[in-house]
C-alpha cells in the first residue's frame, strides 16, 4: 500500500525536520516545504501590566534574547505557546479558550482598562487584537519580534498538488497558506495547485489559517479541536490513508 504523500510547511528553523519525522512515524511520505524563515529583529517588549505572546516562535526568540516577563501577567495564544513559555521558566497566567486574536481579546477585555498591554508578535500580525484591546480601554504597545520571509526555493508542494501527486497538506498558519499560494503563482501553477488540493486532505491547525485557505478557494477538510501540529498531522494522515 502506497504511503500518502503529505506536505508540511513549518519554518526552516528545525521544526520542519521534526514535522517530517512525525509524518514518517505516522506512515506518511513527508513533503517538507518550508514557507517561512524566521528573522529576529532584536526587539523585546517593554515593561507592561500584560504581555501577550502568540507563538512558540516568539517565545524562542525572547528566550534566546534573555528576556523574562518580570511582573507582567504573561498571556499566550495556544497551548503550544504556553508550553514553550513554561519550558522557558515563565509563569503563564492567561490562555484563551479560543486560540486566536479574538479569543485573547475576549479573555482580557474585562481586565485591561487603564492597563498597559505589550503585544510581541511577527511583522505579519493582524490588527484584530490591538484594536480590540484598545476598545477595552488598554494602552497597547506593539513589538515586532521577528519578520517572516518565504525561502526562494519554496514551492515543491504546489507543483505536486498541481500534478495531482499530493495526498495531504497541513497548514499551520495563515502565512503558510499565503506562502503556498505565492510559490504556486511564481511557478505558474496557482489555479492547478488549488484544484489539485480538492482531491487531497487539507488540514489547518486552527480556524485562522483555515479561513485564509477558504478565502483563496481551498477546501479545508480537517481543523483539530486543539491547535496542535501533531493533532492536525495525525488527522490528515489518517484521513488520507482511508481515501
Amino acid at each position: 500500500m502506497r504511503r500518502p504523500r503529505v506536505a508540511v510547511f513549518r519554518p526552516d528553523d528545525g521544526r520542519i525536520n521534526g514535522a517530517a519525522a512525525l509524518l514518517e512515524s505516522l506512515g506518511a511520505e513527508p513533503v517538507p516545504d518550508p514557507m517561512l524563515t524566521i528573522e529576529p529583529t532584536g526587539q523585546t517588549p517593554p515593561e507592561a501590566d500584560f504581555v501577550v505572546l502568540t507563538s512558540a516562535t516568539g517565545v524562542g526568540v525572547l528566550a534566546d534574547a534573555g528576556w523574562a516577563p518580570g511582573n507582567a501577567a504573561l498571556c499566550c495564544i495556544g497551548e503550544s505557546t504556553a508550553e514553550a513559555a513554561e519550558k522557558a521558566g515563565w509563569t503563564v497566567e492567561h490562555v484563551p479558550e479560543q486560540y486566536d486574536s479574538e479569543g485573547m481579546v475576549a479573555e482580557l477585555e474585562s481586565d485591561v482598562s487603564g492597563k498597559s498591554v505589550a503585544l510581541a508578535r511577527s511583522d505579519r500580525a493582524s490588527q484584530t487584537m490591538p484594536e480590540g484591546l484598545r476598545a477595552a480601554g488598554a494602552e497597547v504597545i506593539e513589538t515586532t519580534l521577528y519578520r517572516l520571509r518565504r525561502p526562494d526555493d519554496a514551492g515543491e508542494s504546489a507543483e505536486l498538488a498541481a500534478a495531482g501527486d499530493l495526498d495531504g497538506a497541513a497548514f499551520t498558519s495563515s502565512s503558510t497558506v499565503e506562502g503556498f499560494l505565492a510559490a504556486a503563482e511564481e511557478r505558474g501553477v496557482r489555479e492547478a495547485a488549488i484544484a489539485g488540493l480538492e482531491s487531497a486532505v487539507v488540514g489547518a491547525i486552527a480556524e485562522s489559517p483555515a479561513e485564509s485557505a477558504r478565502e483563496a478557494g481551498i477546501s479545508v477538510d480537517v481543523v483539530p479541536e486543539e491547535a496542535d501540529f501533531e493533532a492536525v498531522a495525525r488527522a490528515v494522515v489518517e484521513r488520507a490513508k482511508s481515501q
